[in-house]
């Protein structure tokens, strides 16, 4: 099956995702933005949709877990008011192990789902997949 653009639904599918792995917000938004307004295929649909959801999903984490620093920040102001100072800096280790490894696993993944989107196939996300399905037609 073609897309409008005259490639292939496949091929269309796995470049949001190696798009969002490699290309960064715009592109991604931009790419899946043109598949939900102007394609029908529900697959590229869905996948489009995917690739947005999972890069939403990792920065929420990552903004989540940059919260732990922000608040020992905010304790060691607090110290500073009375000469003293506060800090943590085995936190500050595994803040930065954490961001880490949640960008090799975001990267592995969507590398893996844009291999799989070649093959019209995806890999089951759970929880992210029943966000998508519930919110999202899908025929």
């Amino acid at each position: 099956m073609k897309t409008r653009l005259g490639i292939s639904v496949a091929l269309l599918a796995a470049s949001v995702f190696f798009l969002a792995l490699v290309g960064g917000w715009i592109p991604t938004m931009l790419i899946a933005g043109y598949i939900l307004l102007f394609e029908t295929n529900d697959f590229l649909k869905f996948s489009a949709i995917k690739a947005m959801v999972v890069s939403i999903a990792f920065a929420l984490l990552s903004v989540s877990i940059d919260l732990i620093p922000n608040g020992i920040t905010l304790i060691n102001n607090v110290f500073a008011i009375f000469d003293n100072s506060f800090s943590l800096t085995v936190v500050s280790r595994l803040v930065t192990l954490i961001h880490t490894v949640l960008m090799i696993v975001e990267k592995v993944l969507l590398l893996m789902l844009g291999i799989k989107a070649l093959h019209m196939g995806t890999v089951s996300l759970g929880v992210l997949d029943n966000l998508i399905s519930r919110h999202t037609i899908r025929g």
